[in-house]
């Protein structure tokens, strides 16, 4: 009996031991790490918006999930990020939409020339192509979280633009296929250029013109090679985060939850943000010298009739998914 009594303590001490050791494997396992990959530099607001969602994900799961942002293309580059979390190289990231449009010609239906050009008819777009979108994304294992605009694109150029004679031959970045279209449609030369290259870009020749935000140029401090900024307000195209399902469907539903009403949030945040940026962004290129004009009669009339026929080739392109956002697009703005 006393060797029995002897070892009770021990035993004791061991079962604490235990359910201490299951407590920290338990909590170890529910913690979870994820690395999210974004194309912008942290100056750019939708990287501004990106990392506040995350910290609201923080903060709501008690840490439970733990987002950490590489910005900038510093862990993957833009052009394989969505294949990346396709693969679960990494559960999430964020992309300019209209990269796909190679896939599927509905995921530019936000680069079509005039066929969205103010923040309302954006909003109206959105709501009536994100379903479509959505599901397009879940035949290959991805959830939609949320997307937000960059404000209206502009062309920027050296010289002031009149007409779209003044376009003809100039060698012009492209960062999608509608931008690439538009510069063959006006006579330009379009020119693969990611963001981070664009200074580099301009000052070696590469590049003469590009049609891209008022965000962008502030952000790249476009009056270091450039002099003219027409605010042309030709499309309104968004980047959209999107999550692994496999990686999604691995976390708790409080946590899923808590993601879901993160993103709810940081995209009413991020449109709201957009909208300022637009302002604020317009007011730096003007205080540092870059002359800021709105399209000649003659270059809007060009750039309405490539909006046309840009608009055409989309519908024809997008076939009857494309037709069915058109016409929800068209009834909702009557």
């Amino acid at each position: 009996m006393p060797a029995i009594q002897s070892r009770l303590p021990h035993l004791a001490t061991a079962a604490a031991l235990g359910v201490s050791l299951t407590t920290l494997g338990t909590s170890a396992q529910a913690a979870t790490e994820w690395d999210m990959p974004t194309p912008y530099g942290d100056r750019t607001f939708h990287t501004v918006n990106i990392r506040e969602f995350t910290d609201d994900v923080r903060e709501a799961t008690d840490g439970e999930l733990d987002i950490t942002v590489h910005s900038n293309g510093s862990l993957i580059g833009h052009a394989e990020i969505k294949n990346s979390v396709r693969r679960g190289i990494v559960p999430m990231g964020e992309l300019i939409m209209s990269r796909l449009a190679n896939e599927n010609p509905i995921f530019e239906v936000d680069s079509v020339p005039y066929l969205a050009a103010s923040y309302e008819d954006a909003w109206t777009l959105w709501e009536s192509s994100r379903e479509i979108i959505a599901e397009e994304l879940e035949q290959q294992g991805l959830r939609l979280l949320f997307a937000v605009p960059w404000p209206p694109q502009g062309i920027y150029t050296n010289q002031a633009i009149e007409s779209g004679d003044d376009l003809r031959n100039l060698s012009m970045r492209a960062y999608n296929t509608a931008s690439e279209r538009i510069a063959q449609l006006v006579g330009a030369v379009p020119t693969q250029v990611e963001v981070p290259d664009i200074p580099t870009a301009f000052s070696t020749g590469r590049v003469e013109a590009m049609i891209t935000s008022p965000a962008t140029g502030a952000d790249t401090k476009a009056w270091d090679y450039l002099s003219h900024f027409n605010h042309a307000q030709l499309w309104l195209p968004k980047n959209m985060i999107i999550v692994s399902e496999k990686a999604f469907s691995r976390l708790d539903e409080a946590t899923q939850q808590a993601l879901l009403d993160a993103a709810a949030e940081a995209e009413t945040r991020g449109w709201e943000m957009s909208r300022q940026e637009t302002d604020d962004a317009i007011a730096v290129l003007e205080e540092n010298g870059i002359v800021v004009s709105e399209p000649s009669e003659a270059l809007a009339e060009k750039l309405k009739e490539v909006g046309e026929t840009m608009t055409q080739e989309w519908v024809e392109s997008a076939g009857e998914q494309g037709q069915v956002i058109l016409e929800a697009y068209q009834s909702a703005r009557e």
